[in-house]
């Protein structure tokens, strides 16, 4: 992995190659919110190369060892918030964040946008949170 300055102070999560801690983790998603965490969960399997996973303070992280983390999600009572941990670097970013940027999803068809897609082929290609 290339070097890379560390997104946040804290001690990024250890990466796994087990996508049981994804599924887990969305089994306990609020059942709204399943049909969306599970279309973005495939979304992201589809754009990422040798994905590593990992499950650190309630969020399911995405990255691979090329680019460390690139994306997290976090599902919440009535949204799950897409995160692109490059996201200042996506040709027109997500609105929502700083050097992180993020979308809130709040029903399948958000999921499924030709937008949020795009975002999430970018992010799984370029440097992200190096772990």
């Amino acid at each position: 992995m290339k070097n890379q300055k560390p997104l946040s102070s804290k001690n990024p999560p250890k990466p796994n190659e087990d996508h049981q801690l994804i599924e887990e983790w969305i089994a306990n998603a609020k059942p709204a919110l399943n049909p969306i965490v599970s279309e973005l969960d495939r979304l992201i399997l589809q754009e990422l190369k040798n994905p590593r996973f990992a499950i650190k303070w309630g969020k399911a992280y995405y990255g691979s060892e090329d680019v460390g983390w690139c994306i997290e999600l976090v599902a919440y009572d009535v949204s799950v918030n897409i995160v692109f941990l490059n996201g200042s670097q996506l040709n027109k970013p997500p609105e929502l964040g700083d050097e992180t940027r993020y979308v809130k999803i709040r029903d399948i068809e958000e999921a499924k946008s030709p937008q949020v897609t795009e975002w999430v082929k970018q992010s799984c290609q370029m440097p992200g949170w190096a772990w």
